[in-house]
């Protein structure tokens, strides 16, 4: 199903920027300002990322380190609220980043992509390839993906969710799109396809929602059903 899948090498920036884990961080500083983003991959001398260097870690520096109630030493026991010492001292990258960089592969849909950077409150993913950057993902590739023209949805109910995913015959189905909203009419063999396609059509990019007013001769258990039942 993922090659059928719209993938995240189709909507991620490949002309990334990145810098080195010995970069000093007034580069880096500079990098972003002058780019307008808010954070870049660090790489080491094989084009893996090893972590993230974002406008969060730089500010956790200038800030300097934040005021602990409980005591001069209470740092050392709450873990939770104690300064970032790493941070706060380094001098290039490699020592300001946060690390592992949580990455995604180019050939991942883009639905498993934006569940990260929901669940991990991410703006962006650094794209790896057999272990190497290749691109960055952020929520603003993901966004543009619901200014895809209806014709692009139906089509690819059509091709890719009916006839190459499920081998459902695409030309018992009529699929009508209006601003993201799918219409599906037609018959299926089984009321097991009709679920299937009601629940994979949410996935196509660019999808907002469905109403499915399929029919079919054959409930989920193999038993032909009186007359035609509808979903």
């Amino acid at each position: 199903m993922r090659r059928n899948a719209v993938e995240v090498r189709s909507v991620m920036t490949s002309d990334v920027l990145s810098v080195t884990p010995d970069t000093p961080i007034k580069d880096v500083a500079v990098l972003l300002s002058e780019r307008g983003i808010s954070g870049v991959p660090v790489c080491d001398a094989n084009g893996a990322v090893v972590g993230v260097l974002s406008e969060a870690d730089l500010l956790v520096k200038q800030g300097g380190p934040r005021h602990v109630s409980g005591g001069l030493f209470a740092w050392l026991v709450d873990t939770a609220s104690a300064p970032d010492i790493a941070k706060l001292r380094a001098h290039t990258a490699g020592e300001a980043m946060t690390s592992p960089a949580v990455t995604v592969e180019a050939d991942t849909p883009i639905g498993e992509a934006a569940r990260m950077m929901v669940d991990r409150g991410m703006n962006r993913l650094p794209v790896v390839e057999d272990g190497a950057l290749v691109g960055i993902v952020t929520r603003a590739d993901l966004v543009r993906l619901f200014t895809r023209s209806d014709e692009d949805i139906a089509r690819e109910i059509r091709e890719n969710v009916a006839g190459r995913m499920l081998w459902i015959d695409a030309n018992r189905l009529e699929v009508e799109v209006e601003r993201g909203e799918v219409v599906l009419r037609g018959q299926v063999d089984t009321e097991l396809e009709a679920e299937l396609l009601e629940k994979r059509i949410p996935l196509v990019p660019g999808v907002v929602g469905i109403r499915s007013e399929l029919s079919w001769p054959v409930d989920r258990k193999g038993h032909p059903v009186g007359g035609e039942a509808r979903a």
